[in-house]
């Protein structure tokens, strides 16, 4: 017997194989959405999922691990749009934000950009708010929703100044804060879902609004 060590067998990566796993994980993350939205997230048990996915559970916690993460996940691809880790503001969705030349036209993109994730996410959005009043994971999932919106208002809001002026009748974090208010998906979810706005219409109040309060008159 040689003394060498023998070479580490390569682990075979099958396409089919993981095609096959994305599937599962895609069903049970669209299984959970549509759980989640419709019966709250206490209510909602990692079973129940499996069977509406048509998987075991057992299989659910080996692709998630639990459900506060499942529901993460969830809201990531609603955000998104698909299970691809590419950050929102790099999507090609959002390039018209960045694209725009003048405020204005940063703020019309952004309109566009806030109606396609409410129509995604805001039902999502509400189910983690109504959750976070009993369970302590889902107060910080709400938390780490409000930071991010934050922090995307402020990146908008930094390139709209780069191109021209904004009111003199706001300072910078109060700016932040009408725009961070806009961005909120409950805004969708009362004009579009409850008051049966069309998108074309909530999108033409919403770029109003930002206009409105962020521009000079």
């Amino acid at each position: 017997m040689s003394g060498v060590n023998p070479r580490p067998r390569r682990r075979y990566q099958s396409p089919v194989r993981a095609e096959a796993a994305r599937r599962t994980r895609q069903a049970i993350v669209a299984a959970a959405g549509e759980m989640f939205v419709a019966r709250g997230y206490a209510a909602t048990s990692l079973a129940e999922i499996a069977e509406a996915a048509g998987v075991s559970r057992p299989t659910v916690f080996a692709a998630f691990g639990s459900k506060p993460a499942l529901l993460r996940e969830a809201l990531d691809q609603a955000l998104a749009g698909d299970d691809e880790p590419v950050a929102v503001a790099d999507r090609p969705w959002f390039r018209p934000v960045w694209d725009a030349t003048t405020p204005a036209g940063v703020f019309d993109a952004y309109a566009e950009v806030c109606v396609l994730i409410g129509g995604r996410a805001a039902r999502l959005f509400e189910t983690v708010r109504r959750a976070a009043d009993d369970a302590p994971e889902m107060a910080e999932l709400w938390r780490t929703l409000l930071r991010n919106r934050r922090a995307g208002a402020t990146m908008v809001l930094t390139h709209a100044r780069d191109l021209g002026p904004l009111t003199p009748d706001l300072d910078p974090d109060r700016a932040i804060d009408v725009l961070w208010l806009c961005n909120d998906p409950a805004h969708y979810a009362t004009l579009v879902h409850e008051c049966g706005w069309s998108e074309r219409d909530f999108t033409g109040w919403l770029a109003a609004t930002m206009r409105r309060a962020l521009l000079p008159h």
